[in-house]
């Protein structure tokens, strides 16, 4: 995660990339296995979902699990941080249906 000039820029720059924080929000409703999060999100190839786990991760909102299993289990969950940042995704997310309807009304 890096620091910009502005904290709003730093947010940015933390969830640009596909799907972040859509990535986010699935996770807020519980503990995913990749195969879950690939069928939730499948406009995404499995090489961009992987890199946008890992950074995620790197930046400390999402935890990855490796249960020692065989075939090994992964699972992956919010950290606190995680969680913390989902109100703003939840406005977000608003402000998007927001937008969505007022491009439709403009398409009529």
């Amino acid at each position: 995660m890096k620091k910009s000039y502005c904290p709003i820029d730093t947010f940015i720059n933390v969830f640009k990339g596909k799907r972040k924080a859509t990535i986010i929000l699935h996770l807020f409703q519980g503990d995913k296995r990749y195969n879950k999060l690939a069928k939730l999100l499948p406009d995404i190839s499995e090489r961009m979902l992987t890199k946008q786990l890992k950074e995620l991760e790197t930046d400390g909102l999402i935890k990855r699990t490796v249960f020692p299993e065989v075939p090994p289990r992964v699972e992956y969950s919010l950290t606190d941080l995680g969680r913390e940042i989902h109100p703003v995704l939840k406005g977000m997310y608003k402000g998007g249906m927001l937008f969505e309807k007022v491009i439709e009304d403009y398409q009529d």
